[in-house]
Parts: C-alpha cells; structure tokens; sequence
C-alpha cells in the first residue's frame, strides 16, 4: 500500500467520499459509516470545504466538521489520513494565495487538527499564474500547515505546466491528483491525463468510482431516480446508454458473487489507480466497497467491462 509524504499510515486501496456527510447522511449516521469503514480497515477519507454547500441552508464546511467531531471523539487522528480540497467554498472561492491561506487554516479548525494531511486546489483559477499557485503551496508545506499538496479538476496542459514547474523550481511537487474517472467518464482520462501522470508519478485518487451511486445498479428507469438525491447526475448516464455497462457489471460480479458497485471500483484498480474515490451514505453500504480491495479482475473480465464502456 502507498503512504503520502509526512504520514506514516498506509493507504487502504479505497478512499471513502465525504460528500454525503451532512447532506444525505446526517451526523449520527455519518459517523456509523465512518466507524464501519475504519473497522474494515479504512484509512483514507476525502473531504472538501464546499461539501456540503448545495444543500438548503449550507455554507460549505459541514463535511469537514463531522469528520473532525468523529476523529476527536474516536481519537483516530494519527491512524486515519484525510484529505481535504480548496478553492470552490463560495466564502473563499479561487486560488489568490490570501483566499487559499485562509481557506487551509479554516479547515484545519473544521478537522479539529493542526495540519492537513493532504490538500488539493479543489479547481484550477486561470487567474492565478501557475508559478504563484506553486509558490503558495510550498509556502504552506514549509509551513507544516499542510503536508502533502494534490491537484483536482485540471486540464492536462495546467497540470502539467503545474509539476514541470514545481519540479524546474525545485518546490512542492503534487503528491497527489483527483480526475474523474470510471467506467463511465473514461475518455479525457485514458487519452488526455494519464500521459502527464505517467509523466511525474502522483498518486491517483480518481473519482466518483460509483458514478453518483449509477454504477450500483439502483437506478435503472425514470422511476427510479424520482426523489433521489444524486437523480439529476444519475440520469445523464442513464440518458446516455448507461445501462450497457450497469449490465456487464452484473454479468461479471455474478461471477464472483460481489455486489456490481465492488466490481466497478475493482475495475479502477485494475487500471492502476490508488485508491478511487466512493462515497456511501449508509454502514450497510461499506462492506461491498471494501470488498474491492480483495477483488482481482481476470483480463478477461477486464476487457469485457472496457467493451461495455467504450465511448464513455
């Protein structure tokens, strides 16, 4: 298993999404998850300051707050690595150094912690020069607020413009990056990221491996996603023949006899991701994302589920 620079806990090959806490999974329930993650041997939890600033009445910071309520209260902080995001908090929207210096203090309150294990620029701001972005985040490393610094929601060109510099600079290079990827946000990855990644060598924490709970199988009409909270997400993927590959999940994870949301993360694996990101909003939910962890993919299989997503 992988470290990041700073920690000495290894890295569970499944990262736990924080987005639903405080959203669909309120603080008490938020908190069985996490202990029946932590109990499977879970390491790794992934949160941001905007989470969960969609819902009516929220500010951003409710994800981050209950993750360090559950870390305090199960004194967990040195046994569980997390990592938060920066940038897109409407209070504290873009990179300009002032507004992620204050971002990064705010979350550390929120976490209950004196530094951040890992933290990404949650978007790119093409407002801010690379070289500046860079130079912020070194500062804060040197600093020891943070101790790993991760890149989301970049272009190939930026995030390469984004370690060439670092690396010329000789400053905090991305140990990390968060792209979307999964079997059915395939394309921009596979053709146009990971030639840069294979570049520098970060680890990657893709996302959402359940494609907004899809790739579970629950959604298969217009019935189903009346009322669901992530239905706007899910029916683009049903809207754009997502069934196809909700099918080959099935067919495969018969074969093994796993839930089709376990073989979707352990397809990510296959393809040489760290640890993907899922989200679950009840413990009952966990066991089959853990499962991936343990699950091995025969080529065979493999290239079915590829045959079954290609054009996502």
């Amino acid at each position: 298993m992988s470290t990041l620079p700073g920690s000495a806990v290894e890295i569970f090959p499944v990262n736990l999404g924080g987005n639903a806490f405080g959203w669909t999974a309120d603080e008490e329930t938020s908190f069985a998850v996490l202990d029946a993650f932590h109990a499977a041997g879970g390491t790794f939890i992934d949160t941001a300051d905007a989470y969960c600033a969609w819902i009516e009445g929220g500010t951003g910071g409710e994800s981050e707050q209950i993750i360090g309520r559950w870390l305090t209260d199960r004194r967990l902080r040195d046994e569980v690595v997390v990592a938060t995001k920066v940038g897109a908090k409407p209070d504290r929207k873009g990179l300009q150094p002032e507004t992620v210096r204050a971002a990064v203090e705010e979350s550390i309150q929120r976490l209950q912690a004196d530094h951040l294990d890992l933290c990404y620029l949650h978007y790119d701001d093409e407002e801010v020069p690379v070289l500046e972005q860079v130079r912020t985040m070194d500062a804060l490393v040197r600093s020891g607020r943070v101790r790993s610094v991760g890149l989301s929601n970049f272009t190939p060109a930026r995030m390469r413009e984004w370690f060439e510099t670092a690396v010329r600079e000789g400053l905090t290079v991305p140990a990390a990056v968060q792209p979307r990827y999964s079997l059915l946000s395939r394309a921009d990855y596979e053709q146009d990221l990971a030639p840069v990644l294979a570049d520098f060598g970060p680890l990657v924490f893709s996302f959402p491996a359940l494609a907004s709970g899809f790739l579970t199988g629950k959604y298969r009409t217009e019935s189903d996603l009346e009322g669901a909270p992530r239905g706007s997400a899910a029916r683009r993927y049903l809207e754009a023949g997502g069934l196809r590959v909700v099918d080959a999940l099935v067919r495969v994870a018969e074969g093994y006899g796993v839930a089709p949301g376990t073989v979707a993360v352990a397809w990510l694996l296959a393809k040489g991701v760290t640890a993907p990101i899922a989200s679950v909003s009840r413990p009952e939910q966990v066991p089959a994302l853990m499962a991936a962890a343990s699950l091995e993919l025969s080529e065979a299989d493999v290239a079915a589920l590829d045959a079954a997503s290609d054009g996502f």
